[in-house]
C-alpha cells in the first residue's frame, strides 16, 4: 500500500503595520470552538499529489472533517492557541485511495505597538487506505504577510520521497470594502531536498484569489474564486524519461458557502487543474465537484 507517515511544519511569521488594538480589561481568558462538516466531492481523475500518480477514472466519495480549538489569552498583548482537525474521504470504487489526515497545531504571539511576532507549529500525519502515508497592515486598504515554511517529509515504503523543504510565503491582500470583498495576491518559493536525487526540485507558485461576501436570505454568504500557478523544475534526471523532469501546474477553484443559520453552513465548491509534465505519470488533467455541511459549536 502507499502510504504517507507525519509531517511536522515549522512556521515562523513577522508582522508589520500600525494598527492599534484596544485594551481588553480582562486577561487570562480561555475560548473553546470546533467545527464538524460532511459532504461529498466528485474527482474526474483520482490521484494522488504527492506520489505522481493518477487514475484516468473518475469517482465520488463522502468527505467527513472534524476541528477544535483552544485559544487563550495570557495578558491583552500575549495569546496562544492549540488546535486538532482531522479530515478524510472515502471513495466509492477506489477503496485504496481513502485518505485520512490528523493536523495538530500549535501558535503563540505578541503583539507590539507596530508589529505582531509569532510562532507557529504543525503536525501532520496523512494516511491512505489505512496506512502511513509575516501579518500586517500597512495601511487601511493593504495588509502585507511574510512567512518562512520547513517541511520534514516521510512516505512509507518509498524512502527516496523522503525529504525536507524549505519555502517563503509572500502574499499582498488589497481590501475594497473591508473584509465583503478584498483580492489576494501571493507568491510562494519552495525548494524540496529528496532522498533520491531524481525527486529533488525546486519551484515557484503564484495565485490570485478573490473574496465577495453578500447577503442571501439575509445571511452574509461567501463566493471565493481562485487560481494558481507553479512552475517546477527537477534537480536531476529521471531514468524513466532519460532527461530532467519540468512540471507547469494550473489550478483554479469556486467556493460558495451559504450561511444556513448561525451555527450551521453549507457550501458548495468545484475546480479544475492542468498538470503539464514530460513525466507521463504527471501529465494529466481533473474536475473536482463537492458539496458539504459545516456545524460550528
Amino acid at each position: 500500500m502507499l502510504a504517507q507517515t507525519p509531517t511536522a511544519l515549522l512556521k515562523l511569521g513577522l508582522a508589520l503595520g500600525s494598527v492599534m488594538l484596544a485594551s481588553v480589561s480582562t486577561y487570562a481568558e480561555t475560548l473553546v470552538s470546533g467545527e464538524l462538516s460532511l459532504g461529498y466531492e466528485y474527482d474526474s481523475n483520482v490521484s494522488v499529489d504527492e506520489l505522481d500518480r493518477s487514475s484516468s477514472v473518475g469517482d465520488g466519495g463522502v468527505l467527513f472533517a472534524a476541528d477544535i480549538s483552544v485559544d487563550h489569552d495570557f495578558t491583552d498583548r500575549t495569546s496562544a492557541s492549540a488546535s486538532y482537525g482531522y479530515s478524510r474521504i472515502d471513495y466509492q470504487d477506489f477503496e485504496f485511495l481513502n485518505r485520512e489526515t490528523h493536523m495538530l497545531g500549535g501558535n503563540i504571539s505578541s503583539k507590539w505597538d507596530s508589529f505582531t511576532a509569532g510562532m507557529n507549529y504543525f503536525y501532520i500525519n496523512a494516511r491512505l487506505d489505512g496506512n502511513d502515508f509575516f501579518p500586517g497592515f500597512v495601511s487601511k486598504r493593504w495588509f502585507l504577510r511574510g512567512a518562512y515554511v520547513f517541511g520534514d517529509k516521510t512516505i512509507a515504503n518509498r524512502p527516496g520521497r523522503d525529504a525536507q523543504n524549505h519555502g517563503t510565503e509572500l502574499d499582498a491582500y488589497y481590501f475594497w470594502r473591508g473584509l465583503r470583498r478584498y483580492i489576494n495576491l501571493g507568491y510562494i518559493y519552495r525548494q524540496e531536498d529528496s532522498q533520491a536525487a531524481r525527486f529533488k526540485y525546486k519551484a515557484h507558485q503564484v495565485k490570485l484569489r478573490v473574496v465577495q461576501r453578500f447577503e442571501v436570505f439575509s445571511k452574509l454568504s461567501t463566493l471565493e474564486l481562485g487560481l494558481r500557478y507553479e512552475d517546477r523544475d527537477y534537480d536531476e534526471a529521471t531514468p524513466s524519461i532519460g532527461e530532467r523532469r519540468h512540471d507547469e501546474r494550473l489550478r483554479a477553484t469556486i467556493e460558495f458557502d451559504v450561511p444556513l443559520t448561525d451555527r450551521i453552513n453549507w457550501r458548495v465548491y468545484g475546480g479544475y487543474s492542468d498538470y503539464l509534465s514530460n513525466l507521463p505519470s504527471a501529465d494529466y488533467d481533473q474536475s473536482i465537484l463537492g458539496t458539504l455541511v459545516e456545524i460550528t459549536f
